[in-house]
Formats: structure tokens, C-alpha cells, sequence
């Protein structure tokens, strides 16, 4: 097992001075061999202890993922949880609200799909989408947003108080990176279906979305849902950093079998 100090990708606000002070590439100088063999190591333990959380009916997860265009989620997602009971992990993805959804509140979509006892949600984008998007594009005023972060906060803490563990995962690669996926999503042809003409109408607001995410990051990483930046240039160092964090979590949930059935031992399955 490589040993990863995941304390050091946590966003402490004071201590936070930006994404740009932060390097998109891996932390660790590792073998192709070495992290493959230590995110299949780590991959066998979440798929142990999901499948033990999911026995135990006790504890609740919700992973938030976010990420610039092409910044990994998909990929992070189908990678680190592969392997996993299906019955116990959900991924609810928020792209633009429906009609349905702009008639409430704008954490209406987001709260019912939080996890129930026992399961492990993934929030692909999520409701920071509501402090990002509407920023950069001007579809809500400053006072508006600014009570949102009070709202987002206030909403994670309301999950925790009752009984939901909150990690919140930012994948962070640079504007290069970004350029060289899209030009890969080119001229891949079985890539061709992730293109959009919009993400490169997007790419031109790169700077403007960093501030927005420093922003983000430095106003909602709590001691009760805290965020992590992980640097994902690199695919295979992301999964196992974001894997490392997984299992140390997991971990300390100390969860056990349930108890099985008095008198199992004396019974005989007949032919």
C-alpha cells in the first residue's frame, strides 16, 4: 500500500491561497505499476467495506464531485467505485434545472437525492452548480448568490447533523490539460459522442470559473464537510488519492456484520 498523507489535498479557508498556487500533477513520483497495483488493492477494499456498510444499515456517504469540462468525473467515478454493490451506491447527476425544477427551491432536486441508511451517493456536479454557473454567466444577482453559500453550508450541516458523512471532492487539472481531452475527444471517434461545441464556448471563461471555484473552496470546506482538491492531470493518481480518502473514511465508520440468526450452526439444508 502506498502511504498518502490525504491531509495535505484538505482545504483549510485560512490556509487556502488558490488553485493556482496548487500543481495539477501528482504529488508523488509513482510507477505506472505501482498504481495500478495500489489502486486494485484499494478498489478491493471499498468494495469490502461498501458491501459492509450496506450489511450494517448504520451510516450514510455522500461523495460531491466537481470539476471543469472534461475534468474526470465520469471517469473518477467509473474507476474508483468499480466493482461495488449497485443496491448500496447511487450517482445523481444535476446538469440544467428542468421546468419542474426551476418552479422550487433550488436545493429541492439536489435533497432527494442525498443517500438513505446505509448507502453511498455520488453527486456528479452538484448543487455548487448554483454558486458556479450562475455567477459566471450572470443568471443570479451577488445578493442572491451570497446568501447561497449560507444556504449550502447550513444544508450540509443539516445532513451531518443527521447522520450523513459529507466528503466534497474537487478534481483539478490546468488549461492545457482541458485543451488536449477536447482535442482528444476529436479525434478519438469513439470519443466524438462526449464533444459539444459548447464546451469550448465554456473554455473561453476559464479564468472566470477558477475565481468562482477559489471562491467555493475557500467559502464552504467545513470542519463538518470539508474539501478536498485533488490534482488530476494524471488519471491513475487521482483515483488512488481519491481512493485513499474513501477508505480512510470508510474505515472509521468501525462498522461490523450485523448478528446472525441464533442457532445457524444446527441447521442442515435438506436435499
Amino acid at each position: 500500500m502506498i502511504d498518502i498523507d490525504t491531509t495535505r489535498y484538505r482545504v483549510t479557508p485560512d490556509a487556502f491561497a488558490g488553485l493556482a498556487e496548487i500543481s495539477p500533477e501528482p504529488t508523488l513520483d509513482l510507477e505506472k505499476g505501482a498504481l495500478k497495483t495500489a489502486n486494485k488493492a484499494l478498489n478491493k477494499e471499498i468494495e469490502r467495506q461498501q458491501e459492509l456498510m450496506w450489511a450494517e444499515q448504520k451510516h450514510r456517504l455522500l461523495v460531491v464531485l466537481q470539476a471543469i469540462d472534461t475534468g474526470g468525473k465520469d471517469g473518477t467515478i467509473r474507476n474508483v467505485f468499480d466493482g461495488v454493490n449497485p443496491l448500496g451506491v447511487k450517482v445523481a447527476s444535476f446538469k440544467k434545472p428542468s421546468a419542474e425544477e426551476m418552479r422550487r427551491d433550488y436545493l429541492w432536486r439536489v435533497h432527494q437525492h442525498v443517500p438513505a441508511d446505509g448507502e453511498i451517493t455520488i453527486f456528479n456536479r452538484s448543487h455548487y452548480e448554483d454558486v458556479l454557473v450562475v455567477k459566471v454567466h450572470g443568471y443570479a444577482d451577488p445578493p442572491t448568490i451570497e446568501k447561497r453559500y449560507d444556504h449550502i453550508n447550513a444544508f450540509e450541516k443539516l445532513l451531518v447533523d443527521e447522520g450523513t458523512t459529507v466528503i466534497k471532492i474537487f478534481l483539478h487539472i490546468s488549461k492545457d490539460e482541458q485543451r488536449q481531452r477536447l482535442q482528444d475527444r476529436l479525434d478519438e471517434p469513439d470519443k466524438n459522442w462526449k464533444f459539444s461545441s459548447a464546451d469550448l464556448e465554456e473554455r473561453k471563461h476559464w479564468d472566470a470559473y477558477q475565481a468562482v471555484f477559489n471562491e467555493m473552496l475557500q467559502r464552504t470546506s467545513t470542519p463538518w464537510a470539508p474539501w478536498y482538491v485533488i490534482p488530476a492531470n494524471q488519471k491513475k493518481f487521482r483515483n488512488l488519492v481519491l481512493s485513499q480518502i474513501l477508505v480512510e473514511t470508510l474505515r472509521n465508520f468501525d462498522m461490523q456484520w450485523p448478528s446472525a440468526e441464533p442457532g445457524l450452526k444446527k441447521i442442515k439444508i435438506p436435499k
